[in-house]
């Protein structure tokens, strides 16, 4: 008996890790596909140094990781679903905004991820206040990037 949670425990880590992993591979295609072109546009003053992205988002991506692993019997299906959406979420942009360059097309995505974004912080919240506060990052990393894409789409 102990074995077979052991093992059920051990699976769901590799789901877990195998979705972030997935997530942030189809991500960074996407966004790879289109630097070139993303390179060319009229960005802000205030624009992000450029280092700073991947930090970021491979702490977002840690964070969740950590998260997911200790609240992994606490997540409710609500929680499950906005961990879904926010995923394709993501991909999604990467794959409009940078791959098909598609300014507006990508604002509306990017809005739409930050609206399920603060709707995934709710959720981990009220599961656990620390791992609610640990995500907390990613809708506010996700409204600044919705502000520069904005921000790039005016300019261009």
């Amino acid at each position: 008996m102990h074995f077979c949670i052991v093992y059920d425990m051990s699976k769901n880590y590799i789901v877990i890790i195998g979705s972030i992993l997935l997530v942030a591979g189809f991500g960074t295609l996407f966004t790879q596909l289109g630097m070139e072109w993303f390179n060319s546009l009229i960005k802000p003053n205030e624009w992000v140094p450029s280092f700073i992205f991947p930090i970021v988002w491979t702490t977002i991506y840690l964070l969740f990781a950590y998260v997911l692993i200790k609240q992994q019997q606490n997540l409710t299906t609500k929680s499950k679903v906005f961990l879904i959406i926010n995923g394709i979420l993501n991909v999604l942009w990467c794959l409009i905004f940078f791959t098909l360059n598609q300014l507006l097309l990508g604002n509306i995505v990017i809005v739409i991820n930050t609206i399920f974004g603060f709707l995934l912080f709710k959720e981990i919240y009220k599961i656990n206040n620390l791992s609610g506060w640990l995500i907390f990052i990613y809708p506010i990393w996700l409204s600044l990037a919705t502000t520069l894409n904005l921000a790039v789409w005016i300019l261009n």
